[in-house]
């Protein structure tokens, strides 16, 4: 039977993407597919959940609310969620969710946030290393909410983003 891991995707710089008329980067167009079409992701079943497509900056309390509720749901149907974010405000919705676990119980799979520091249209992008290590570790982690990248793993509460090391650090 294969793992079977519901996705979530509410933009962030993982999903930007260029605009030539402009010359800068916007979310207007999701690059999840593409990136999950180069994966080799044998035994996973992936459901794809098109929340929103923002900016983490842009996003207000009843976002955080929505990808809270959306994951809770989608918990009962999946043997793990793994949520694609902006990094800015990454730890705001890490923190709800863990919240609403803890009160409510309703959670007992693991619950991954992921995102990018640069976007996949990059050739430096780390969205593609992130993104993989996200799906690995919804797989073999304990029940629970974490932020994933840059092969590093940390669990929610107390994960925040250092913006001098540029990295997600646990106080």
């Amino acid at each position: 039977m294969p793992f079977k891991v519901a996705l979530i995707s509410t933009g962030g710089t993982i999903e930007k993407t260029y605009d030539e008329l402009h010359g800068v980067l916007h979310n207007r167009l999701s690059v999840l597919d593409a990136i999950l079409a180069s994966l080799e992701l044998d035994g996973v079943e992936i459901t794809r959940v098109p929340l929103m497509n923002k900016d983490s900056l842009d996003m207000n309390e009843a976002d955080h609310a929505l990808i809270a509720d959306r994951t809770l749901a989608l918990c009962a149907d999946h043997d793990g969620v793994v949520i694609v974010h902006g990094t800015d405000r990454l730890t705001v919705t890490g923190e709800r969710i863990h919240a609403r676990m803890q009160a409510t119980g309703g959670c007992s799979k693991a619950v991954v946030l992921t995102g990018a520091m640069r976007p996949y249209e990059l050739r430096r992008t780390d969205s593609v290393q992130n993104l993989t290590e996200a799906l690995c570790a919804v797989q073999i982690l304990p029940p629970g909410v974490y932020a994933s990248m840059h092969n590093r793993v940390l669990a929610f509460p107390g994960v925040r983003k250092d913006y001098q090391r540029m990295a997600f650090v646990k106080d």
